[in-house]
């Protein structure tokens, strides 16, 4: 598929999710949950959850970057692809108010949602702002800590996003990423379904692949976290295709 018609796709999705409200049928932790089980499947505590907007809690992720990110008050956290806010929301808690989130989105519907739960709740040390994550509208060197939750294997173009997020972060800062990725590459029909991409499947990269990118960008002690492996089956085939939500931290190394 095409660049531009992947991301047609993807935002055509997530503005429609955005404007119905609509909870995500998330592969890597099961369709026909609520957003509230999806979120505590994929690693959210309940204290978490308790302690932001419900409104931002869509169920369209497939782990807790936040979790692992090791936030500490005052700093700046930058958020790729933020949907409805929940993982900006939690680490504006975490860093407090005199921390700044920033939330990245290329969906004007997610981002209207989000600045108004923003607004709604009080939060003034956020920001949510329209852009693409492989073209980030932030400073170099600006932001302590990059977080991002199954919305790189959405980007056709992932060298870029790591180049990126490399660009944006402070020396010494770190990426902390959850995503789905393949074992072994997955099939052509899966690769040129834009369903399939728009759910987070078409475009994940065999795992070592992916990992290759984010050192390729310059990130040094790049290391899988956590991983839980699942399965896409091919209706017509019958056919399994095996793929991994994992967890990712990376650093950006001070300059000598």
């Amino acid at each position: 598929m095409k660049e531009e018609k992947i991301k047609e796709v993807v935002k055509g999705r997530y503005a429609e999710i955005a404007k119905q409200d609509q909870e995500s049928c998330c592969p890597s932790c099961g369709c026909g949950a609520s957003s509230l089980l999806q979120a505590k499947a994929v690693g959210y505590s309940r204290e978490d959850l308790e302690h932001i907007p419900q409104e931002a809690i869509m169920g369209l992720g497939c782990g807790n970057p936040t979790a692992i990110a090791d936030l500490k008050t005052g700093e700046v956290v930058l958020d790729l692809g933020a949907g409805a806010g929940v993982d900006v929301f939690l680490a504006a808690n975490r860093v407090g108010p005199t921390g700044r989130v920033i939330g990245i989105d290329m969906t004007e519907e997610m981002v209207d949602k989000a600045r108004s739960i923003a607004r709604e709740h009080g939060y003034h040390n956020v920001d949510f702002r329209l852009g693409e994550i492989e073209k980030l509208p932030v400073e170099d060197d600006s932001v302590d800590a990059i977080i991002s939750n199954c919305v790189i294997n959405l980007s056709p173009d992932k060298s870029r996003v790591f180049q990126e997020a490399y660009r944006v972060l402070k020396p010494g800062g770190r990426l902390t990423v959850s995503d789905i990725v393949s074992e072994g590459a997955l099939p052509d029909k899966i690769k040129s379904d834009s369903n399939a991409w728009a759910c987070c499947i078409g475009g994940a990269l065999e795992q070592q692949e992916y990992l290759e990118k984010i050192r390729k960008a310059g990130f040094k002690d790049v290391q899988v976290q956590s991983s839980k492996e699942f399965y896409v089956e091919d209706e017509e085939s019958q056919a399994l295709t095996k793929l991994l939500s994992i967890a990712v931290k990376a650093y950006k190394m001070r300059k000598p």
